[in-house]
């Protein structure tokens, strides 16, 4: 099984975007799809239209296995499952901050399901904190939405950074150029300075700025399901198509 998560240290990036269309697209490929919302904002549960457990809270997130797999909903697309998160996971950080081997509790918990999917798609929170620490310990990869902007490549940058300073392996760090408008000047010139700078750290498809993405929320569906042959939809297949080949 191989973990995925889509995070930024940024808001307002794409990242919940890019979790569930990558997860859609993964499902699609014939691959047994987990998407686990860890966000408590619950974004991915509403796009495909599950509701949360309540009883799923905190130590019973980490602990209790049955509390964990009974959380787990059916979506309306084959090989697909979503664990939608519900407010009390605002409090995972304060949570595994008083844990012993905090760093691995996620991936252990995780590990439940081993044997049900063979990708677990992470839909993370916008912060570098206690929980971001666990899930980049039980990655494989770690999918990076940036808008071409000098506040995102400054953001990351900094998380470049911190792969280096804690020793974390940083060729599973992708970035994905998000919100692309091509026609601006400082997103080409952006773009052009950050892939002379990383190079294969970012993936070469890009997701543009495009309505049919703001559409999810109405729509309640991944980009594909309505989109799939217009600009976002294809990016959003070129890029399941680059992480699985990322993953050998």
């Amino acid at each position: 099984m191989n973990i995925i998560a889509c995070y930024s240290n940024k808001g307002g990036v794409g990242k919940t975007a890019l979790a569930v269309n990558l997860a859609h697209g993964l499902a699609a490929s014939g691959r047994r799809v987990l998407l686990c919302d860890l966000d408590p904002q619950g974004a991915s549960g509403f796009y495909f239209r599950v509701k949360a457990s309540k009883k799923l809270k905190q130590e019973k997130f980490f602990k209790d296995v049955e509390k964990f797999t009974s959380a787990i909903r059916e979506s309306d697309f084959q090989n697909l499952d979503i664990l939608p998160a519900n407010m009390t996971f605002r409090d995972f950080d304060v949570f595994l901050s008083r844990m012993r081997n905090r760093r691995s509790r996620l991936k252990k918990a995780l590990k439940a399901v081993d044997s049900d999917y063979d990708i677990i798609v992470l839909d993370c929170p916008p912060n570098i904190s206690t929980l971001s620490e666990s899930i980049f310990a039980a990655s494989d990869l770690v999918v990076v939405p940036v808008i071409p902007t000098t506040l995102a490549e400054r953001t990351f940058e900094q998380l470049t950074a911190f792969f280096k300073e804690h020793k974390i392996r940083r060729n599973m760090l992708l970035g994905v150029f998000s919100m692309v408008q091509t026609t601006k000047t400082l997103h080409r010139e952006t773009m052009a300075r950050m892939r002379d700078q990383y190079g294969k750290r970012l993936l070469n498809t890009v997701v543009p700025f495009s309505a049919d993405v703001e559409k999810m929320g109405v729509n309640r569906l991944p980009v594909a399901c309505y989109a799939g042959n217009r600009a976002a939809g294809g990016a959003y297949a070129a890029i399941t198509q680059e992480v699985l080949d990322r993953l050998g």
